[in-house]
This record gives structure tokens, C-alpha cells and sequence, in this order.
């Protein structure tokens, strides 16, 4: 298994339409660690890392979002894992 990690920015209509709860509960449940956070400007970052199908999934679920979501642009660094493990959490 191939372990990578990926950060994500999403923009659009992406704060106060529970994007990240919606984030949080399906990298859980495809068993990848990493968080999510509202930025100041409007985006969502979020970080996965787990094995690589797993991790491009959740690239994946980034481009539609929540039901009120309206993604305009998502943004994909493949960076070096860190080791990141446990839960995927939100950061308030």
C-alpha cells in the first residue's frame, strides 16, 4: 500500500454549508487520518493521508461537497507524508 498525503484548498460557497462535518464523516469512514479548516479568506483546507486510493477518493469527494456546497475551484498539492495518523479531525 502506498501511503500518501494530499492538501486540499477548496473555494466557492464552501463556509456555513457544514462542508467540513461532511468532510470529517467520510474520511472516517474510507480510514484516512489528516483534518479540515475554514480559512480566513473563504476557503476550506483540508489534509488526507492513508493509502493512495483511499486519499484520491477524498481528492475526489472535494469537487462536490455537501448538498448548499457550490465548489468553484479545488486546489491539489501532493506533499510528503508526515506520518499522520488517528481520526480526521476539524480544526476550529
Amino acid at each position: 500500500m502506498d501511503h500518501v498525503r494530499a492538501r486540499v484548498h477548496i473555494s466557492g460557497r464552501v463556509q456555513g454549508v457544514n462542508f467540513r462535518a461532511w468532510l470529517r464523516d467520510r474520511a472516517r469512514e474510507a480510514k484516512v487520518a489528516g483534518w479540515v479548516t475554514n480559512l480566513s479568506d473563504g476557503r476550506v483546507e483540508a489534509v488526507f493521508e492513508g493509502g493512495r486510493a483511499a486519499v484520491q477518493r477524498m481528492v475526489s469527494q472535494c469537487y462536490s461537497g455537501p448538498i448548499r456546497a457550490e465548489i468553484e475551484r479545488v486546489e491539489v498539492a501532493w506533499e510528503t507524508p508526515t506520518g499522520e495518523e488517528g481520526l480526521f479531525s476539524i480544526n476550529w
